[in-house]
This record gives C-alpha cells, sequence and structure tokens, in this order.
C-alpha cells in the first residue's frame, strides 16, 4: 500500500541552522546536467539532502540569494524551489524562511524515488515505482552467524538482568575479548584500555567532543571518511585535510595549525582503499608523542581484507604504550551494521576522560549487543572467511560492471575495504550524483569526503549490496553520465 506524502511545516527558527549562498554554492560544485536547470538544480539539491551534506532543518538561502551565488535567473531556482517543496525536501513558513526537510511516509526513507508530475514515466529508471539502488552506503548485510550469537547472547543476559544495566565503560567480557584480540595482533592490551561505545562513529564524536573546542583545529586524510568531518565543524572546530598516507605533509600541518585531534583511517582507508605503510605508521606514532597530539586510527576496516596478501600485518597502535595514540574498531563492517557496538583502545587515562564526555551522548552501550559481539569475536576466524569471500565477490563483479560500461574512467581495485574510489575524468561528481538519483542510483560525490570539498572529478561506490543489484545499477549510472556530458 503506497502510504501519501506528507507536507512536513518548517520548525521554528530556533531549531535550524543556516547554509550561506556562497556555502551552497560551493556545496553543489558543477550541478549543471542535461534537461532543464530548475530540475538539475532540484535534483542537485535532493541529492545533497539524502546524501547528508544539506541536513534536515538546514535554513537554506533564498530563491533570490541562490540565484545571485549560482549566476542563474530567479526563474530557476524559484522552479527548482517549488519542485522540493512538491516532493517534501523543502518547506517554508513565515519567519522560519526555506528549511530541508524528509518526506515523511515515502520513498525517500524507505528506499524508493519521491515522485511528482514531471518525474519520468512509469517504468523508465528513475520512475516512483522503481526502488532506488543504493551505492552510497558502506554497509554489508549480517553475517549469517548473527542469529546464533544472539541466540548465545540470550542465553547469557538472565545473569546481568539483577543489575541496572549500566556498565559505563562496557560489560566485562567484551572489554576482555576485545582486549584479548588486540594482544593477538602484537598490542598488548588490558581491559582497562577499552572503552566500549554506541558504534565506532560515537568513538569519533566521543573524542572529538574531548579534545576539540570552539576554534581549534583537527586534522584529518582528504579524502576522508566523511561522519568524521561532521563532529569537529558542529562544535565550531577548523578541519584541515593533508594528503592520504604522506607522513611528512602531516608532520607539516601539525607544527602550522597545532591541532588538537589527528584522524587517519590507516587500513584499506575510506574512501580510497589505501593502506598505511609500516614506516608511515611509525612516523604518525613518533610525531604523537614529540608533539603531544592524540592521533586517532579508525581501524574499522581492518579486518576486510579482499586479496591473499593484502591483510594488515602492523597494527597502528605498534607496541600500543603511547598514551598519544588512539585506536577505534567496530563490530559493524565485520559482522553488521546493526549491532551498534564500537570501542576506543586507549591509555586507560584516556579511556576514563572519554567516558565521564559519553555520558553527555548516552549512558552505556546495550548489553544484549554486547553479549552478542562476545560471541562473534569468539568465533570470528570463523566468520571472517565468508564475509571476505562475498565481499571478494561482489568488488570484483562491480568492477567489471563499470569498467565494460564507463570504459572512460579509471576504476583503481581495491586490495580491502567496501568502496570504489572512481577517477571520471572530469570534474563532474556532483552533477552526476544528482542525475544518478533521477535514474534510480544513490551514489556519493568525492568533495563530501573532503574538507575543501576538492576530489570534484572523483565518485565513491560500494559494492555492499545484493550481486542483482549491482548489476541493475551500473547501466542506470551510465545513462546518468550520458545526461551529464551530453554536449560537454
Amino acid at each position: 500500500m503506497t502510504v501519501a506524502a506528507s507536507r512536513p511545516s518548517a520548525p521554528a527558527p530556533s531549531a535550524v541552522r543556516q547554509v550561506s549562498p556562497a556555502a551552497t554554492a560551493r556545496l553543489l560544485g558543477d550541478w549543471r546536467a542535461g534537461g532543464p536547470a530548475y530540475l538539475a538544480l532540484a535534483d542537485a539539491l535532493r541529492a545533497a539532502v539524502l546524501a547528508g551534506s544539506l541536513p534536515p532543518l538546514t535554513r537554506v538561502p533564498s530563491e533570490r540569494e541562490l540565484a545571485a551565488a549560482l549566476r542563474v535567473s530567479r526563474t530557476t531556482t524559484s522552479g527548482a524551489y517549488a519542485r522540493l517543496r512538491e516532493l517534501g525536501f523543502l518547506a517554508s513558513r513565515v519567519g522560519s524562511g526555506t528549511v530541508t526537510t524528509l518526506p515523511r511516509g515515502t520513498g525517500a526513507v524507505r528506499g524508493r524515488l519521491p515522485a511528482a508530475a514531471g518525474d519520468a514515466p512509469a517504468g523508465s529508471p528513475g520512475a516512483a515505482s522503481e526502488p532506488v539502488l543504493d551505492l552510497a552506503q558502506a554497509t554489508p548485510s549480517a553475517t549469517p552467524a548473527l542469529h546464533d550469537a544472539y541466540t548465545a547472547a540470550l542465553e547469557v543476559l538472565p545473569g546481568y538482568l539483577g543489575t541496572g544495566g549500566y556498565a559505563h565503560l562496557g560489560i566485562e567480557p567484551l572489554r576482555v575479548a576485545i582486549a584479548d584480540r588486540y594482544t593477538a595482533r602484537g598490542v598488548p592490551t588490558t581491559p582497562d584500555q577499552i572503552l566500549v561505545t554506541t558504534g565506532a562513529q560515537q568513538a569519533i564524536s566521543v573524542l572529538t567532543h574531548a579534545y576539540v573546542g570552539l576554534g581549534e583545529t583537527a586534522v584529518v586524510e582528504s579524502p576522508t571518511y566523511f561522519h568524521a568531518l561532521e563532529p569537529a565543524r558542529r562544535l565550531g572546530g577548523r578541519v584541515v585535510g593533508v594528503p592520504v598516507g604522506d607522513v611528512e605533509t602531516l608532520a607539516s600541518a601539525v607544527r602550522r595549525t597545532r591541532p588538537r585531534l589527528v584522524y587517519l583511517v590507516p587500513d584499506f582507508h575510506n574512501p580510497t582503499g589505501a593502506t598505511m605503510s609500516a614506516d608511515a605508521r611509525a612516523g604518525a606514532r613518533d610525531l604523537a608523542d614529540r608533539t603531544g597530539v592524540m592521533v586517532v586510527g579508525d581501524e574499522t576496516l581492518t579486518d576486510l581484507a579482499l586479496d591473499p596478501g593484502a591483510a594488515v600485518s602492523a597494527p597502528f597502535a605498534g607496541d600500543g604504550r603511547s598514551p598519544h595514540v588512539v585506536t577505534i574498531g567496530s563490530a559493524s563492517k565485520s559482522f553488521w551494521g546493526g549491532v551498534r557496538v564500537g570501542w576506543v583502545r586507549a591509555d586507560p587515562q584516556v579511556v576514563r576522560r572519554l567516558a565521564r564526555v559519553r555520558q553527555s551522548a548516552d549512558i552505556a552501550t546495550p548489553v544484549l549487543e554486547q553479549l552478542a559481539v562476545v560471541e562473534l569475536l569468539r568465533r570470528v576466524d570463523d566468520v571472517l572467511p565468508g564475509r571476505v569471500a562475498e565481499l571478494r565477490a561482489r568488488r570484483d563483479l562491480l568492477v567489471g560492471l563499470v569498467r565494460d560500461a564507463l570504459p572512460g574512467w579509471h576504476v583503481p581495485v581495491p586490495a580491502g575495504g567496501l568502496c570504489l574510489w572512481v577517477d571520471l575524468g572530469q570534474p563532474l561528481a556532483q552533477a552526476l550524483a544528482a542525475a544518478a538519483l533521477t535514474h534510480g542510483v544513490q551514489v556519493t560525490p568525492g568533495p563530501a569526503f573532503t574538507p575543501d570539498r576538492s576530489s570534484r572529478d572523483r565518485l565513491r561506490l560500494t559494492f555492499t549490496r545484493e550481486p542483482g543489484d549491482l548489476e541493475a545499477a551500473v547501466p542506470r549510472l551510465a545513462r546518468a553520465w550520458a545526461q551529464v556530458t551530453s554536449g560537454r
């Protein structure tokens, strides 16, 4: 049964944040695609909302202001805004201005394209009856072992029901299991060096809140995991990017900007797939100890070595003794994103500090999920080979499909991880992402992964979906590319 879209009313002014005309223009980049300009602009703005680049409840510029910033007619911005109001992606009210929204009860939430008069005809790519194929989200489906892990967790759960259920640092069996896994990898670790979090994203957020304040600096690789950019920005911090794996440039940036935090993805980097060399890891640790800056290594993808010989042999923490080096892990990529369990490995004093900061977000991670992860970690050597084999097959399938359908693109094959970092050869990633959505496929353009909105010629494609979805998505992507490049 189709549920009619409800038109969300604009919230009170105090509930929204604002984006300037110039920032909106930078965010959209080269948004122009084939067809009427107002439709291309509406598609670009809609894609930005769905990707999170323009989060819900963001006040957008007026039609006149945006027209001036984009150097288009007022008719173009007026038509684009009218279309987005009709689709439920914008709402207006006197005193609030115009803000971004997500339609309630529509396919925008359930994975289908919201449609209105003037959308693609029924049965064509992008029509409302056709589901949106998601090559943007890097989350595999659950491992088959998950159900048994929860069954085992339920058997153990009664032993915790007599407590208050709040284990501020994480339940002891999980902290022991995580510590043992680090020790087995060559990083001696004790449970008091582990803080269990509600996913790795919370670990990143807590670290940022603990070390980055208003006007202070965080250094990240560029490109980087885009959800790592958000916490510092929301705290009023400055985010500085350095090339992936370039420790010399990183050291120069640390000397120049005096950051409070450095965030790196050493293993099967998201989105590029690169892996840090042993020398680069040692250099990052030495930089942390010489400068006292907190250097974070995000190892959530470490288990996902897809090629023989690609396994990570050098843990980012080294011998694990530096008080200035922190590592992050998660159950999401190895087992399932629905298991919201992550962790931090750090000096015990840092762990206690982070636990205090974490209290403002939530008190503790759910016990049942932690017990399930204990079981999954116990069986990890049996679980991972199947997970890796499935992802390897999907990676190879997507690489072959894209290379065949779009021979002008450069498609490197990552040795691990969950995504391809594609070179389009032209700075049209944002226009392509907007056009692709109208053809029924969601992708993420390169600028979303950079602090300065660069990488306009790059596109991240994830290979975590079912093979049939990958096979259906690539022809749609090719049609979107033809639309964007026609006449150029």
